[in-house]
């Protein structure tokens, strides 16, 4: 066994280095997909590999100082003494799975010692408990559905494990998962198609497809293929309307792809995505009204999308990206990451709420009586929520961990990709094996030039890829300070194939314009985009402390400024953009911190409202009807506000 804290001191010495006197092969490096699996575009590298500088890291620190890092302080369901994961004769379900999956993640990120070490104790305990027939955690889960072994958690816990054991490479990891499946294969093909399980066997085919591409055990293949077939069917539509089950569910027919080699299953995930998002995402910010289940008649930018839907979309999107290699997973990703989950948390990640909203102007902590939500609970305050959100809290914590390690991916050209983008840097093979770091110098999302600094010990000759933004056009590329002549069209990969030398430089400049969304389906509104960003009205927000205690503090945020505007010229070039001086804030997603405004015109509307328990009204449709006098609004960053109007109707001064 190799422990955490060794692993932390070779963190690239897990890319498998061929034996002596062998010739390198791009298998020693990576696991690629074994025959007969179908190739993956991309490759994932080992967690540790990514480190994020900037507000990126800000992000990740604010996560460890707050609720997922501190998270075995306050949650009753991680007492470690008293869990059914590490004594299956207690109880547990998904709380512990959830939170361990992003906490060990964010470790290997950060190489927080006190993170990694908690997580080693964790993941100890569990492999410790593993029972002679290969179940593991809680007895009372084992007879939970039907007398029979509810296996959703498990998922969570065998994600872990993959991270774990590539950061790792823990020799106990590999036997116990198989030992796993092997009790898994002795289900008959009906406990597949129970509980919460059901439509996330997304998750055990990332798992199925990731142990036979390290053992070769080839009865791993034939449980995935039975899985496929007896779970619920994301090939032929949509089999839930549960906003968390359709983000990690859709992705299920383009994983089943990598084993069938079937096209139209590779299909089947942008299928399902397009016929969510084509009636209940007709809003900016990535997500789509599903405030628990997506309800028909209810598509509005006030319906919210739960905290878990965020980054297990984000999730979805990344590993669909690694399997196709279609960039337009990364833009989707890169939307949610700089939009929406950021105003998923109170600015010190303290605390979250349930549900996040595209147009929302109060924050309290009040069961709504109406139905404007899909649920019997408050779901808006800011709060640690352990028992008020339970499933929220726990998982949040993959959201930024995860987007670091995808941010550069391997490729099977023998080169490195970057697919999403942000300050930090990376350690990678290439070629026939050789190190490279590539360290990330950037401002992005808020500014458009991407600087790349190379360090090599030898020239070495290998493919460097650039994802170019689909929202992008007219992007370049210079390398030491030289144009060069490459292909960089918006949505696609520009490859720069070169023999590289320690010192060289890449320059990506990505420009950013102005542009206005609209959205026919729901009353015409629109949004503003720029660059990678949307924005949202800048309401003046009231924080107020409503519970909870020093440490972990409870809020409800009120509005303390008008909100119900309309656009009066939708026109992109009447939309002045105005940069704040000075070096980029740690934290750029508050009121006071966001490093970009834009400046338009928009009258009132006073008959749009919120109603009698302080729920925005829907959109109004456009044209809307407004006499009142043209006023000057200012817009920011769609994640740096809390409260925010992001759908706008759009004015007319006559009827």
């Amino acid at each position: 066994m190799l422990g955490i804290g060794a692993a932390a001191a070779a963190a690239t010495s897990k890319l498998l280095t061929p034996a002596s006197g062998s010739t390198p092969n791009y298998m020693a490096l990576y696991h690629l997909n074994r025959a007969p699996l179908q190739p993956s575009k991309f490759l994932r590298l080992p967690p540790g590999s990514a480190k994020a500088h900037g507000w990126l890291a800000h992000q990740l620190q604010l996560q460890v100082d707050g609720l997922a890092g501190r998270m075995s302080e306050i949650s009753d369901y991680l007492d470690y003494d008293n869990c059914g994961w590490i004594d299956p004769s207690k109880n547990a379900w998904e709380e512990l799975p959830y939170w361990l999956r992003g906490f060990g993640d964010l470790g290997y990120v950060t190489g927080d010692k006190r993170v990694l070490d908690l997580s080693e104790k964790w993941i100890d305990g569990i492999i410790d408990a593993q029972q002679p027939d290969g179940w593991f955690g809680p007895n009372a889960v084992r007879t939970a559905l039907d007398g029979g072994p509810d296996m959703w958690p498990h998922m969570l816990v065998l994600n872990t494990l993959q991270s774990y054991y590539d950061y790792s490479e823990d020799d106990r990891v590999l036997p116990f998962m198989v030992k796993y499946f092997q009790y898994v294969d002795k289900q008959p093909d009906t406990q597949f198609s129970k509980g919460w399980g059901s439509t996330r066997w997304a998750d055990n085919l990332d798992a199925l497809l990731w142990l036979y591409n390290r053992t070769g055990e080839n009865f791993l293949l034939t449980l995935a293929t039975r899985i496929h077939k007896s779970a619920a069917n994301w090939i032929d539509g949509v089999p839930t309307w549960h906003n968390v089950n359709i983000s990690q569910g859709f992705r299920e027919g383009a994983q089943y792809s990598v084993i069938s080699g079937d096209p139209a299953h590779l299909a089947a995930a942008t299928h399902a995505y397009d016929t969510v998002m084509s009636k209940y995402g007709q809003f900016a910010g990535g997500g789509f009204a599903g405030d628990e289940n997506c309800r028909e008649g209810y598509v509005d930018a006030r319906q919210g999308f739960e905290t878990c839907g965020w980054v297990e979309f984000m999730r979805s999107f990344e590993i669909l990206t690694r399997i196709g290699g279609d960039p337009i997973w990364a833009d989707r990703c890169e939307e949610i990451a700089f939009n929406s989950l950021p105003a998923a948390f109170d600015p010190e990640q303290k605390g979250l709420h349930y549900i996040t909203s595209a147009n929302c102007v109060d924050i309290d902590n009040r069961v709504k009586s109406h139905h404007q939500f899909d649920n019997n609970f408050a779901m808006q305050a800011f709060m640690p929520g352990i028992h008020n959100y339970r499933c929220c809290p726990h998982n949040y914590g993959i959201g930024w961990p995860n987007y670091v390690e995808e941010m550069w991916l391997a490729t099977p050209d023998r080169g490195v990709c970057a697919s999403m983008y942000g300050a930090g840097e990376v350690t990678a093979r290439v070629a026939d094996g050789q190190t490279v770091k590539i360290v990330q110098q950037t401002n992005y999302p808020f500014d458009d030039t991407i600087r790349l600094f190379i360090s090599i010990d030898q020239p070495t000759a290998f493919p460097l890829h650039l994802r170019i933004p689909g929202w992008c056009h007219g992007a370049s590329v210079k390398v030491n300070g030289k144009q060069v002549d490459i292909h960089a069209a918006s949505g696609r990969y520009a490859i720069l194939n070169r023999t590289w030398t320690g010192g060289d430089r890449v320059e990506l400049y990505l420009p950013m314009t102005t542009t206005v969304r609209r959205w026919p389906s729901n009353g015409n509104s629109a949004s503003i985009d720029h660059g990678p960003l949307t924005y949202s009205l800048m309401i003046d927000e009231k924080w107020t402390q409503s519970g909870g205690s020093k440490t972990w503090p409870e809020y409800t945020v009120a509005a303390d400024s008008p909100w119900n505007y309309a656009l009066d010229n939708v026109d992109p070039r009447h939309i002045q953009v105005h940069r704040k001086r000075g070096q980029l804030p740690p934290n750029p997603f508050t009121l006071s911190t966001a490093p970009i405004e834009l400046r338009t015109k928009a009258r009132r509307v006073d008959t749009w409202t919120v109603d009698d328990e302080k729920v925005i009204s829907p959109v109004p449709a456009s044209p809307v009807l407004s006499t009142e006098p043209v006023e000057e609004i200012i817009l920011i960053p769609m994640a740096a506000a809390h409260l925010r109007v992001t759908s706008f109707p759009v004015a007319s001064p006559q009827s």
